[in-house]
């Protein structure tokens, strides 16, 4: 599960509104937490570097990526994800996303956006063989547990 706050959450989507109708990407950076969840301590836009021309193709800065990698060095965090905007298409993995993907341990967050608006989030990881990714789950950390009726409310 990748776990983030509303706040994160918030900042990705305006980054990614603002970028349409080209693709939006960074990095996320934090640690494992109990559970296995992975916890986002920061989100770190990149400029999408792609000059393929195409709008629906990013690239992370990989200046960033290494930059961050080293000033994470010797902390309990590290880049724990990547993120970027699917425009006017789902929020899920698409062939190209798996073509790029570089690192199982990472979680893809993907935003979908539709004219202008996000609309769908998700997270996914990479399968030990790299051949396929799987939905990881997404909540923001004010999340509670479900509320559970009494056994006399039940009757």
């Amino acid at each position: 599960m990748l776990v983030m706050s509303r706040a994160q959450l918030k900042q990705v989507v305006d980054a990614v509104e603002a970028a349409y109708p080209r693709e939006c990407c960074g990095l996320l950076a934090g640690r494992s937490g109990p559970d296995s969840d992975i916890e986002v301590r920061a989100v770190h836009p990149s400029a999408n570097l792609d000059r393929s021309g195409r709008a629906d193709r990013f690239e992370v800065d990989s200046k960033l990526f290494i930059d961050l990698s080293r000033d994470l060095r010797g902390t309990e965090e590290r880049v724990v994800g990547v993120y970027h905007s699917h425009c006017d298409h789902r929020a899920q993995p698409s062939e190209t996303d798996l073509e790029l993907a570089w690192d199982p341990d990472l979680v893809w967050l993907i935003v979908a956006v539709e004219d202008g608006q996000a609309v769908h989030s998700t997270a996914h990881a990479l399968d030990a063989g790299g051949r396929q990714f799987h939905d990881t789950g997404l909540r923001t950390d004010d999340w509670t547990a479900y509320p559970v009726r009494s056994d006399e409310e039940n009757s």
